[in-house]
């Protein structure tokens, strides 16, 4: 698995991804990047399609020890949230598994800081449950 999810019931898109972003800035990350993928879609294909957000996700703290560890790690970052919702209505918060992805590193100091980020990450998704 390289990632882990939720499905939040009785709120709209637009009061998930508010919450999302606040418990991501609660755990300390911030927004590095915010791609609107139905928008994109729409513009770039004529295509529609469900609301669908991707957040970089970044704890800058943990990223600077990261980036000390490993300089090249920046290819790794930052921590992708999705809010998205399906044709039925349902919306879902998706998280990168930081495990997943930094365990390509194979370094201690990184493996580490692995679990630390999910750790914050796991609290992100049971705020926005």
């Amino acid at each position: 698995m390289y990632g882990f999810s939720t499905t939040i019931q009785g709120t709209s898109f637009d009061e998930a991804l508010a919450h999302t972003l606040q418990a991501l800035k609660e755990e300390g990350f911030g927004v590095l990047s915010d791609i609107d993928v139905q928008a994109a879609m729409k513009d770039k294909l004529g295509v529609d399609m469900p609301r669908y957000r991707i957040l970089g996700a970044c704890n800058p703290p943990l990223a600077h020890r990261a980036l000390v560890a490993e300089p090249s790690i920046g290819l790794l970052l930052p921590c992708n949230v999705v809010v998205r919702q399906d044709e039925s209505g349902a919306v879902y918060v998706e998280i990168m598994d930081p495990n997943a992805v930094l365990d390509l590193v194979d370094q201690p100091a990184i493996t580490g800081l692995a679990r630390e980020v999910r750790q914050k990450l796991e609290r992100v998704l049971l705020a926005v449950s």
